[in-house]
């Protein structure tokens, strides 16, 4: 509405109109704001992370440009906060659709901070401002000043060098002597221009200009610079202790001077607000200022802030401080100083609390640092310590977080808080089991939880047993798991903490599915989903949506499975949440292959080839590993060789499923490559695994599958009997659809091998249909290939023509190459149509 030249109060309405309410009276700041402030999160001044402030304003900006196109316009970005280019950078990333226009002027600062800021993304446009030519100068000049005589003109130019803000502060240091006077949009010549020494430098010109001010203008350019590139002149008369009425004459002055400038714009919240013109003109007013007067008046700026801000005060907590480290740096040997620096300390770990409560780890990190560097107590130091880890772990910097919460552990100890280093270490663990680092997690959390867990217990046990619980599960030992969950469940529900609830729940269900019991699993893991969403958990809420597609996919589920991760996705591009939307859409690659969606797949793995890395160690990487399967199909090995070769850490993960994961995806390769030996070797290793990860896991089914394969393609039928055997033995609720439908299919072909077994025709149906109910093309198009290859070596051709021409039409649309180059050699042995 702002943009649109609106009333402040239409602005008002319109922005609560996006979020779908009504205002019955658009001025009524009471009924507004509070909605506002729940819209980003803020109405208890409290976010439980950045994600979801991005978010919600995200979505605002999305719903005003649904009405009409949104321009967001900033300058002198080069001052921006870590968090509002961040931010920036989130829209574009993801609103790139809609019609949202950002504007952003920066001076080259900017790109010495953020060297890639806003690069690398489709409709960015960057313009770099490069010295203007002689012929653009001259126009500069000439526009602003007609009638400037030639040879000051030229002297000009030359000075400039192509950068028009020495040519301004030219004619703004000939107004200020009088020589120009203002005439409409330009200036015209007061009188003859007889000689005139122009300075060599901007720096000089600057200077020259600041000599030529009456003194009162001066003092009061000088004292104005203490307080920043703005300011109101109720600070500046707070700092000169003069009357504000006083202030207007050397104002006045300086603003027609063009020294100053005046926001005047009614819709501006700093309207009122006097600034310095350029940067450059502050810097040199301030150093002008002898350094104990400077001292005083960064000290008289400090308290005026926190006397005018009241309950606003944490809002300039870290401006405050900054006054006052600048008061104690100018003079360090003052008998004050110490004072000064213990004030800006306690300043400081203000400005990082507010700061994280706004989800601002960025600024919280500095905050907490700042005071740690003024800190001397101990205890207080660990404290600042794990502030600045757990920030810096929410920005996903591991390096700083891990040193962080090492000393924090280091210091507490020292102290001898157990209690308190029990806590940071669990904190440190977290770090370490999203690394892959799972044993040294577990180490961790183990020790963290025996200490905390002799005091009474509270939120630190339930949190630290959850997350262990989760280690625990990653790692394969269930038992453990379980026994974790359950501790932490039972303490979590006590005290009535959602989150940790959700978590718990989430990992007893996961623990139980890998144990074959799928339905408790998934009752468990609906709960937690839901309980994670009504809670506005959202994390909580991801994970267990992951994990419960997971589940279903195990259940042979597979289209039900792609549908719950689907919606996980939108919740987390929803809410923000980069890092889950790349899980849950890594968790697609295998499902879209086993539906026979390749070319889905393919472009998933493609959409995701950097987010891979910039996911944990423990990501489950399922797109890479899906087109490693894919391209091995169509015979692409080369491409599938690379693809095994990117995955080749996974290997000797410390999480048993990815270790199976690649394992499976070395024997499929193996085996189309023609090496049936060394392809049972590697599936015979993911097998090995099932004890820890259960026969259910699509990696274990996948893994029996791929040996029974290569055991066949190698004459080991004997192997097959013995995998026959093994599937013969489970219960009913220990097998999966999937599972029978193999069975089935290798059973005929097993049959197939005697002579005139009944048993063949009604296994390979048994296996059509079975694939069929689980839409699972290519592996019908397998079975209906066999059944015609067995029909047409039992001399029924005319038979074997349907299965034959439906296997064929198959593989042509996945483009399974070797597979239409059997059916091809299948038709042409027995006469087969195909």
């Amino acid at each position: 509405g702002i943009l649109e030249g609106e009333a402040e109060g239409s602005a008002r309405a319109k922005m609560a109109a996006a979020v779908g309410e009504y205002v019955p009276d658009p001025d009524d700041r009471r009924w507004v704001e509070p909605r506002l402030l729940q819209l980003v999160g803020l109405e208890d001044r409290t976010a439980p992370d950045r994600a979801d402030l991005f978010a919600a304003w995200r979505l605002f900006f999305e719903r005003l440009s649904a009405r009409s196109p949104v321009i967001l316009a900033f300058e002198d970005m080069q001052w921006a906060d870590p968090a509002l280019l961040d931010f920036v950078d989130y829209l574009l990333d993801w609103s790139r659709a809609l019609p949202i226009f950002v504007l952003a002027m920066a001076r080259p600062e900017l790109l010495e901070r953020r060297p890639t800021w806003g690069a690398g993304r489709r409709n960015f446009t960057a313009l770099t401002l490069e010295p203007l030519p002689e012929p653009a100068m001259r126009a500069l000049l000439t526009g602003l000043v007609p009638g400037l005589p030639p040879a000051l003109t030229a002297r000009i130019l030359e000075r400039a060098e192509g950068v028009p803000l020495y040519a301004v502060e030219t004619v703004r240091m000939l107004l200020d002597r009088g020589m120009l006077v203002p005439d409409q949009a330009a200036y015209r010549v007061a009188g003859p221009i007889e000689a005139l020494e122009v300075p060599e430098t901007l720096h000089a010109l600057i200077a020259s200009r600041l000599d030529g001010l009456a003194p009162a203008e001066r003092r009061l350019l000088q004292d104005a610079a203490v307080l920043g590139k703005s300011f109101s002149r109720e600070a500046l008369a707070a700092l000169t202790g003069l009357d504000p009425a006083g202030l207007e004459p050397p104002l006045a002055a300086l603003l027609r001077k063009e020294v100053l400038g005046i926001q005047s714009d009614p819709r501006s919240p700093e309207r009122g607000q006097y600034s310095f013109l350029q940067d450059l003109v502050r810097t040199l007013a301030y150093e002008t200022l002898p350094r104990r007067d400077r001292k005083q008046r960064h000290l008289a700026a400090a308290a005026y802030l926190e006397s005018t801000r009241g309950a606003e005060a944490d809002e300039l907590a870290e401006v405050v401080a900054s006054h006052c480290l600048e008061a104690a740096a100018l003079v360090p040997e003052a008998d004050d100083a110490a004072a000064i620096r213990e004030r800006a300390r306690a300043l400081l770990v203000r400005a990082g609390e507010r700061a994280a409560s706004l989800a601002a780890a960025v600024e919280a990190q500095r905050a907490f640092e700042r005071a740690l560097g003024l800190t001397s107590e101990a205890r207080a130091r660990a404290e600042l310590r794990a502030r600045a880890g757990r920030m810096a772990w929410l920005q996903g910097r591991v390096e700083a977080a891990t040193a962080h919460f090492e000393q924090a552990i280091a210091e507490f100890q020292s102290q001898g808080d157990a209690h308190a280093a029990a806590r940071v270490s669990a904190a440190l663990a977290d770090v370490l089991m999203q690394e892959g680092r799972l044993d040294e997690a577990v180490r961790r959390m183990e020790g963290a939880l025996l200490v905390l867990a002799g005091d009474e217990p509270d939120a630190d046990v339930a949190v630290v047993g959850a997350q262990l619980a989760r280690a625990h599960m990653l790692a394969g030992d269930h038992a453990r798991a379980l026994d974790r969950a359950e501790e932490a469940l039972a303490i979590a529900e006590a005290l009535r903490l959602p989150a940790v609830l959700a978590e718990a729940m989430t990992t007893r269900g996961s623990a139980l599915a890998w144990r074959g019991r799928l339905e408790e699993g998934e009752a468990l893991l609906r709960h937690a989903q839901t309980l994670a969403l009504a809670h506005e958990q959202y994390e909580a809420a991801l994970r267990a949506t992951n994990n419960l597609g997971w589940l279903l996919e195990s259940h042979d589920r597979v289209g039900e499975a792609l549908q719950v991760t689907g919606q996980g996705v939108e919740l987390a591009r929803r809410v923000g949440n980069r890092v889950w939307e790349w899980t849950l859409l890594e968790g697609q690659g295998r499902l879209l292959q086993l539906l026979g969606r390749w070319e889905d797949a393919l472009q998933l793995a493609t959409d995701l080839a950097g987010a891979v890395e910039a996911l944990s160690s423990t990501s489950h990487n399922d797109a890479g590993r899906a087109t490693i399967w894919i391209h091995a199909q169509r015979g692409e090995l080369e491409a599938a060789r690379d693809g095994l070769e990117r995955d080749a850490a996974m290997a000797h993960a410390e999480q048993l499923e990815l270790r199976a994961g690649h394992a499976v995806a070395q024997a499929t390769v193996d085996l189309v490559g023609g090496d049936p030996a060394r392809a049972l070797r590697a599936a015979e290793d993911a097998w090995a695994l099932r004890t820890t990860l259960g026969v259910t896991a699509l990696v274990m089914k996948e893994a029996l599958v791929a040996g029974m394969e290569a055991g066949a393609a190698a004459g080991d039928w004997g192997f097959v009997d013995d995998r026959l055997a093994f599937l013969d033995r489970l219960r009913p609720g220990e097998t999966t659809p999937y599972l029978r439908a193999h069975r089935a299919r290798f059973g005929a072909r097993r049959d197939a091998l005697g002579p005139g077994s009944d048993a063949v025709e009604p296994g390979f149906r048994a296996a059509e249909a079975a694939f069929r109910e689980l839409a699972m093309p290519f592996w019908l198009a397998v079975t209906l290939l066999e059944t015609a290859e067995w029909l047409g070596s039992a001399g029924r051709a005319a038979d074997a023509r349907a299965p034959l021409a439906e296997a064929t039409t198959i593989f042509e649309r996945l483009r399974a190459r070797p597979w239409l180059e059997r059916a091809t050699r299948a038709a042409a042995a027995e006469r087969v149509p195909a």
